[in-house]
């Protein structure tokens, strides 16, 4: 595809679901003390064992009506077939901190391989993926984090810096570094997000942007009316307001979606974390000049190769280890089980039809 090849010369840039491999019936939550972790450090890496055949895997986005989870799941999916496992995506409607608590007891149950997991409560999850594993599951959180402790591996479409500091920059650049500025988030537990958020303080905080001030961080929820309520309020509450970061696909486009049609258009910058195809009409009517994101069919595609070498003994989880990941290569495991996809890739009017995802 024209955009894997685009991405990989940059080295792509950085949020479910649909039931492509059906759903689960939601449990009552756990209350039961969570179990010891499966442990890690005993257990030694082979490189060179072949993964399984007939791997199990599930995919738990955030919510499955998230459009850019739907991405990530479906690549990931069709990434296990090329190992010869089976995939499947399941999730809740919403995205609450205790949502994903029921589907990860079934899938518990049901005794998969592997769990991947797309975490809305980086703690809410940890006693469920800790009883998860200490079965012998193993757990890949992807796009937003699980607690370390509670998981073997997690796969970060880039660096959390370099996504919170790159967000600061672009918008910098189109309001001339002066100006009021808010952010529009997605729930306020989401991992990735605060992270992203306290970077992007920080990155504010340097003397090149002394004239630009954060006046906001608003909660959407990862729901689209309610990010285009939230970004109605910003713009009437702060009329001062020079521009929006949103680093979540579905309050880019809410956001878009509101200023296109109002007064705003032209006065307040937008930009954030979106797909192509779900940004392209904004980008070409002007009402978003810039925004970026990674290619979510790698991250999917790299979470699932993740999966089957952790569930074959291929690797751990231990920093230093090398994963083999299909027609992306290998990546190198990073500190706390991280592996990290690749940088930062903005899109815009000049490139934004070489995409089709």
């Amino acid at each position: 595809m024209r955009s894997i090849r685009m991405v990989t010369l940059t080295a792509l840039l950085a949020l479910g679901v649909a039931a492509c491999g059906g759903g689960t019936t939601k449990d009552t939550v756990s209350s039961a003390s969570p179990a010891a972790p499966a442990s890690s450090a005993a257990a030694k890496a082979d490189p060179n064992a072949p993964i399984k055949e007939g791997l199990k895997l599930a995919f738990l986005p955030k919510q499955i009506n998230n459009p850019y989870e739907t991405i990530v799941d479906k690549a990931g999916i069709e990434a296990a077939a090329e190992f010869k496992g089976e995939a499947k995506e399941v999730g809740p409607s919403d995205a609450s901190a205790s949502s994903q608590i029921s589907y990860i007891n079934t899938l518990t149950q049901q005794g998969h391989d592997a769990i991947l997991i797309a975490a809305n409560d980086a703690n809410a999850v940890c006693g469920p993926l800790q009883e998860a594993r200490a079965k012998g599951i193993k757990i890949v959180s992807y796009d937003s984090d699980a607690a370390p402790e509670c998981r073997d591996i997690f796969i970060n479409q880039a660096s959390s810096e370099e996504v919170g500091r790159s967000q600061v920059k672009l918008l910098a650049d189109m309001i001339g570094s002066k100006g009021e500025i808010a952010i529009l988030s997605a729930t306020a537990n989401a991992t990735n997000q605060n992270t992203w958020i306290e970077f992007m303080k920080d990155e504010l905080g340097k003397p090149e942007y002394k004239d630009m001030k954060l006046v906001k961080v608003a909660y959407g929820d990862d729901d689209d009316q309610k990010s285009f309520t939230e970004t109605q309020g910003l713009l009437q509450a702060y009329p001062d307001l020079k521009g929006i970061i949103s680093p979540t696909t579905v309050g880019i486009s809410a956001a878009a979606r509101y200023i296109s049609g109002s007064k705003y258009k032209g006065k307040v910058v937008l930009t954030g974390l979106g797909t192509p195809n779900q940004m392209r009409q904004f980008v070409k009517d002007k009402t978003v000049e810039k925004f970026a994101l990674w290619n979510p069919k790698d991250l999917g595609y790299l979470a699932s190769f993740a999966a089957a070498a952790l569930a074959s003994g291929q690797i751990t989880g231990a920093e230093g280890e090398t994963l083999k990941a299909g027609k992306l290569g290998e990546r190198t495991i990073g500190a706390k089980g991280e592996i990290i996809l690749g940088p930062p890739f903005t899109f815009e009017a000049s490139n934004i039809d070489e995409f089709d995802f």
